[in-house]
């Protein structure tokens, strides 16, 4: 099955073949049921991501990309978070079907997840070695000295010393800790690997060293990526493709090429004008009007036009589509149904 979107002709058309696909995400719908509201957190949510392939998804807090990692992993808190729509496959393995058994054998070893804290993601009474030891022992069905030697061989390929496997979590900085997180995601060689703002808590020096070892690590390991950030910076570094989330959907997708030089969507727009401009260091920042929309009171049109330049009404009365621009781009943006629209904004180059 391939992502479906709509081309300015208004012809449904596939963008994406299964060639090597080993996530998809299908029409994802999820929201938190609380006592007197419901927050419609993602509504309606698809892309594919090839082998050895990065897709970063961006957008402000709130935009619906962490709860997509948590619903692609099936671990959504329920309650209060329901799955209303959608399918997920990891390897051809349908996500939201599986009982708690088997999802325990495929995260891990098909899929898994560095998490956006690595302060709280490690056993504090269990030694590093020991933690990446029981991935690979749960998994790989091997012995405990196996397991442990395997344990030591991947704090080596983070930049750790194999001797520091007997240490504990509050021996080693943020930095490192993030290194034995991503070595314990990575020790059962996942065919995916999402990372949720996986630098936040790192300093820029040791956010680099990270980043970096994260992309050999995908060449080296065949692992695709999903990179959950707002940092743009780290998207041009790390993805091959972007998909620009606003109020739990995808308003921009595209190669990196296409989202970061040929921007489309007003929002895409905001965000790269909120960003410092490196040729003129006196230039006023741009932010983008406004606040995000309650989640749980979205407007009736496109979420966005209250904070749009270029909205008009008829963007206020309806729901945009994702519509296809190119092979390879699409932007949902009801002002491109009009002959000649293009947004005037910020373009690289």
């Amino acid at each position: 099955m391939s992502i479906k979107t709509v081309d300015t002709a208004g012809k449904e058309q596939a963008v994406v073949s299964n060639d090597d696909v080993v996530l998809e995400v299908e029409d994802l719908v999820v929201h938190y049921v609380l006592k007197k509201s419901v927050v419609e957190a993602v509504n309606g949510v698809s892309f594919k991501l090839k082998k050895r392939r990065a897709i970063g998804l961006v957008g402000e807090t709130g935009a619906g990309k962490t709860t997509t990692a948590l619903a692609i992993m099936n671990l959504v808190p329920d309650p209060p978070g329901v799955i209303k729509n959608g399918k997920i496959t990891v390897c051809g393995k349908d996500m939201l079907s599986m009982k708690p058994h088997q999802l325990e054998k495929i995260r891990g070893k098909d899929i898994s997840m560095i998490f956006q804290d690595p302060m709280t993601s490690l056993n504090p009474v269990m030694t590093v070695g020991e933690q990446i030891a029981e991935s690979v022992r749960l998994h790989e069905h091997v012995g405990k000295h196996e397991a442990m030697k395997r344990a030591v061989e991947m704090l080596e390929l983070v930049g750790i010393p194999g001797e520091r496997a007997g240490d504990y979590p509050h021996q080693f900085s943020g930095g490192m800790k993030q290194r034995v997180v991503i070595a314990v995601a990575l020790a059962c060689n996942p065919s995916v690997l999402i990372a949720d703002e996986p630098t936040t808590a790192l300093d820029v020096t040791i956010q680099a060293q990270v980043l970096s070892m994260m992309n050999d690590l995908k060449e080296k390991c065949d692992t695709a990526l999903v990179m959950i950030t707002h940092d743009l910076g780290v998207v041009a570094k790390m993805c091959d493709e972007v998909a620009v989330l606003y109020a739990g959907r995808i308003v921009e997708y595209g190669t990196l090429e296409d989202v970061f030089n040929r921007t489309m969507h007003p929002y895409t727009e905001g965000l790269f004008n909120s960003l410092p401009k490196i040729n003129n260091r006196h230039a006023p920042l741009k932010p983008i009007p406004g606040l995000m929309p309650d989640p749980t009171r979205l407007p009736p049109g496109c979420a966005f036009a209250d904070r749009c330049r270029y909205a008009t009404d008829a963007c206020r009365a309806n729901i945009p589509e994702l519509r296809r621009v190119s092979d390879t781009h699409s932007v949902a943006c009801s002002r491109y149904e009009e002959p000649g629209f293009s947004i005037e904004g910020w373009r690289h180059g």
